[in-house]
């Protein structure tokens, strides 16, 4: 049967499918990522999954993987398959696409982590059907994609979707990307683990116990609650009015808050938008699988146009 690897890195794991001609997943793996062990270990350790399962396809679907997608975090170099930088991993200018090329002797294709994840949530998520979309995940740090008739927007240099370094709250807390009041600083769940730990003199407490002491209707908690909605709104209408999305996914470990997250943020975005038209917002609905479910898909999108290049005359 004719299908994909697929294989999404992250800091500390990576996990893995092979998938269908209809993106239907065939096998799932997981495996530590290993980055206690460097950089050049998790390179190798990335390889050698990835033959476990070419090796696994073959043996249970009678021939080997046609391609192979990967979704790596940091800065990524999508056209010419470069790992450029990821602070977690240690990379710097890893040449990830032909390493992964050379040991599976298959077209490989590399994608930002968040944009495959977007892809993912857009073609076959919470966005399915949408020709326009914008995808927010609210993590540790905030990063998106824009999905634009069904693929996602890279930029000129790869740098598409970094909502999370939009400046909300220009002179405030500073940033790791060097400027003062970034979005992320803010709304990402770690500001507001940070912001409950300080507000609860807890220093154990995180963006999960601001969100529960919320719902119980803590004064504390719905200040930090409120100032993380309202930088997060202020930031995305001013992706609305640049891009007019006609849905905006919010995923992230934020984003598990539920109506908790979405009632505020729905109202807070109504009242400043003016001459924009309000997406729709909505849930990401693919959770930590989205990765690699858009890996799979960056893979047999690299099928169909090397198809199509056959083809032509």
């Amino acid at each position: 049967m004719r299908h994909v690897i697929a294989l999404d890195v992250g800091g500390t794991g990576m996990k893995a499918a092979l998938a269908g001609p209809g993106g239907e997943v065939l096998h799932r793996a997981r495996r530590a990522t290993g980055r206690a062990q460097g950089p050049d270990a998790v390179v190798a350790g990335i390889l050698d999954f990835a033959s476990e399962l070419r090796a696994y396809g073959t043996e249970h679907f009678g021939t080997h993987a046609s391609a192979a997608g990967v979704a790596v975090p940091g800065i990524v170099d999508e056209a010419r398959g470069v790992a450029v930088y990821a602070a977690n991993l240690g990379w710097r200018d890893v040449p990830l696409r032909d390493l992964l090329a050379q040991r599976l002797g298959v077209p490989v294709t590399l994608g930002h982590d968040v944009r495959t994840g977007g892809l993912a949530e857009g073609r076959v998520g919470a966005g399915r059907g949408a020709d326009r979309f914008l995808f927010v995940a609210l993590g540790t740090g905030i990063a998106g994609a824009i999905g634009v008739e069904g693929r996602v927007e890279a930029g000129a240099h790869g740098f598409a979707g970094e909502i999370g370094h939009i400046v909300v709250r220009p002179g405030g807390a500073p940033c790791p990307c060097g400027q003062r009041g970034c979005l992320e600083r803010f709304a990402s769940a770690a500001a507001v683990s940070e912001a409950w730990a300080a507000a609860s003199g807890d220093p154990g407490a995180d963006a999960a116990d601001c969100a529960k002491a919320v719902d119980s209707g803590d004064p504390r908690a719905e200040a930090v609650w409120r100032q993380a909605v309202d930088a997060l709104a202020d930031g995305l209408v001013t992706a609305l009015t640049l891009l007019d999305p006609r849905t905006l996914i919010i995923g992230g470990g934020l984003a598990e808050a539920g109506e908790t997250l979405f009632t505020p943020l729905r109202e807070a975005i109504r009242g400043r938008i003016t001459f924009q038209k309000q997406p729709t917002l909505v849930p990401a609905a693919l959770g930590d699988s989205a990765g690699c479910l858009g890996a799979g898909l960056l893979a047999w999108d690299l099928l169909a146009s090397t198809d199509r290049m056959e083809v032509t005359p």
